[in-house]
């Protein structure tokens, strides 16, 4: 049962539903608090979402929970090696009629949902990962030269095993870029790890609620989507957001001016290739403005923009062997970025 108007929601309502979400979703998920926010908040500011995590973490489990929470169709393609394009988008089959005439029919594949699960996307060839793209960018499918549309609400949340590498065709730069958040699942420590144990041994299971009916769950998750885009972003804080995307472009870089040199912290010289595309500075601001919401406010402050930054950035920053060899991950790289940002104080 909703808590919301569909028509017209307001800041307050928001707040009360993701809160709300939360609650159901960690009736099942034990610990994981921020993982859940940067989940729900991509999917409130229109974007999808790589899940990074050992197994066992929880990836699967929090996906499913996320469609019972919300009502929504919920689709899992587990890829495979010999997985092929037809096996997720659909495939066009010859039927009978009655009257004994063959003709050709569309049977929609996996994709055609609400939420998809894409579990262990790198398991699947190129080829396979570049039809999923189509569907995440442009809410379609092409299948033998016909365009068919998704409904919205889409959602794609992909998992990656980052233990098993063998086997495995390490998502392309471009289609990382696709991801509007990069969400890691830590290993649990010993108390949450205690709590899973308990509470998937018992003899009882956690039920979860639907916080919207079924019929109604789409628009209202689509007009809490127009919300988050009506919060007001000023002037300043586009500057703050595209400051610190430069800032990840190392000095020997083609796409560094002389005046945004000011601000390039040293680590970013020695460990990175390629800093963030202009998509991270579209996800700092669209995620700022979910965390907006969030307090109350319907514009956003720099305190926002930094808090969503690691998530936003880290999967598009291309580090060198350098970084690799010395054990620096892209997400110290955009923390030190932040500083060396704020630093420059311009």
């Amino acid at each position: 049962m909703s808590e919301v108007q569909a028509e017209t929601p307001t800041v307050a309502d928001f707040a009360r539903t993701f809160r709300r979400i939360q609650a159901e979703i960690h009736k099942l998920i034990i610990g994981h608090e921020q993982a859940v926010e940067e989940l729900l908040s991509a999917l409130f500011a229109g974007g999808h979402v790589l899940i990074e995590g050992v197994p066992g973490t929880g990836k699967t489990t929090l996906v499913k929970t996320l469609g019972l929470a919300l009502n929504l169709s919920f689709n899992r393609i587990q890829f495979t090696v010999d997985l092929m394009p037809a096996d997720i988008t659909g495939t066009r089959v010859i039927l009978s009629g009655e009257d004994g005439r063959r003709e050709f029919s569309f049977q929609p594949g996996p994709v055609f949902c609400h939420i998809l699960l894409g579990d262990e996307i790198n398991r699947a060839t190129p080829k396979t990962q570049s039809a999923l793209l189509e569907a995440m960018a442009e809410l379609q499918v092409t299948v033998s030269g016909t365009t068919y549309r998704l409904k919205p609400p889409y959602f794609v949340m992909a998992t990656l095993n980052p233990i098993e590498m063998e086997g495995t065709y390490p998502l392309p730069e471009a289609q990382l870029d696709r991801f509007l958040f990069k969400v890691r699942l830590n290993y649990p420590d010993e108390g949450e790890l205690t709590r899973i144990i308990s509470s998937t041994t018992g003899p009882e299971e956690a039920g979860i609620e639907a916080v919207f009916h079924a019929t109604e769950a789409p628009e209202r998750i689509e007009a809490l989507k127009r919300l988050v885009r009506e919060v007001m972003a000023a002037p300043a804080m586009e500057i703050y957001a595209a400051r610190l995307v430069r800032a990840t472009q190392p000095q020997n870089s083609r796409f560094v001016t002389d005046e945004a040199r000011a601000v390039h912290d040293e680590m970013v010289n020695r460990y990175v290739m390629f800093g963030s595309s202009p998509r991270g500075a579209q996800a700092l601001i669209l995620g700022a403005k979910v965390r907006a919401l969030l307090d109350g406010r319907a514009n956003i402050a720099r305190e926002d923009i930094e808090h969503v930054a690691v998530a936003a950035l880290a999967h598009r920053i291309m580090l060198n062997y350098a970084a690799l060899s010395d054990g620096i991950d892209a997400a110290h790289i955009v923390e030190r970025v932040i500083k060396s940002v704020r630093a420059a104080k311009l």
